[in-house]
């Protein structure tokens, strides 16, 4: 674990010093294409349940309602936001989330607190002691949110082979694409 935090500490640190000049393109085309703030704050869950406030680029319509991504109507992605989305260039503000030690490059996606399903499964499956990340085995697979018990069953996959290796595995597929994240509906 020790290994796992340092290595998130640097990489974050680094990842946001490299990667500004890219937030910065895409904070002015977001500003640029559609009214409201840039970045979006969220409140999710996190280790030990707790709550954290999760941020992202902004890629949904400022009136959108904050619900789980496979709820929304694709409508309500900006077109910019759909762009952003495919990139996957909207989870950069992340690298804060990890760097502040909320978050870590690999683990379980964090969740809404109203996802309560999810949030037990994960409980009884021995999940919650895990910082939620960035990008994990579920989301490599193409595993979202709608299903919450398959979901957690992949985190717990995860737990189970958890590694310095796993988690590089993990980050080199999701950079690589892997995975489609979660889809609004269309």
């Amino acid at each position: 674990m020790a290994l796992k935090r340092a290595f998130d500490l640097v990489a974050a640190a680094f990842g946001l010093l490299l990667l500004a000049p890219v937030v910065a393109v895409c904070a002015l085309l977001i500003r640029l294409t559609s009214k409201g703030p840039v970045i979006f704050r969220q409140t999710r869950v996190g280790k030990d349940e707790r709550p954290f406030t999760c941020y992202k680029l902004r890629t949904m319509l400022t009136e959108t309602a904050h619900v789980p991504t496979h709820q929304m109507a694709a409508a309500a992605v900006t077109p910019i936001g759909r762009h952003l989305r495919r990139l996957k260039l909207d989870e950069l503000p992340q690298l804060w989330n990890v760097l502040k030690g909320e978050m870590s490059f690999v683990g379980p996606r964090p969740c809404l607190p109203t996802q309560v399903e999810l949030i037990l499964a994960r409980r009884r499956l021995g999940l919650a002691g895990l910082l939620p990340g960035i990008t994990g085995i579920s989301q490599v697979a193409g595993i979202d949110m709608s299903d919450p018990e398959r979901l957690a069953l992949s985190d717990a996959r995860y737990l189970e082979a958890m590694s310095f290796a796993a988690d590089v595995s993990l980050i080199w597929q999701a950079v690589a694409g892997a995975g489609r994240g979660d889809r609004v509906r269309a």
